[in-house]
């Protein structure tokens, strides 16, 4: 797994929840659905960036705590008549481990 370095376990999110990993760019969130389906977008809602990771998680997409924007986890574009993205991050998961992409991540998680 040369290209990816491994942030935590699936077991450290819990289930509708997000934990944070610290990059040289940015902060990203790391969200674990109900299903058990792991993504990774920046932290900051394009709105007015409000923390993502700190949202209610429902299905495939995070509502922002600030403004109630719906930020999709799968595309990290803005769903219904709000406009804007965030960045997503390639993860991918190995038995309960969670890797990232490591174009995006250097590994400090809070």
């Amino acid at each position: 797994m040369n290209d990816w370095v491994e942030i935590g376990s699936i077991n450290d999110i819990p289930r509708r929840g997000a934990r944070c990993v610290r990059t040289p760019q940015s902060k990203i969130a790391v969200f674990r659905t109900m299903e058990d389906q792991i993504f990774a977008i920046d932290d900051h809602c394009p709105h007015k960036g409000g923390p993502l990771s700190q949202g209610i998680v429902h299905g495939a997409a995070v509502t922002c705590p600030l403004h109630n924007w719906v930020i999709s986890l799968e595309t990290g574009k803005a769903l219904g008549a709000d406009e804007g993205s965030v960045k997503t991050v390639a993860i991918k998961l190995d038995g309960d481990r969670i890797f990232a992409s490591l174009e995006r991540v250097a590994v400090a998680a809070e």
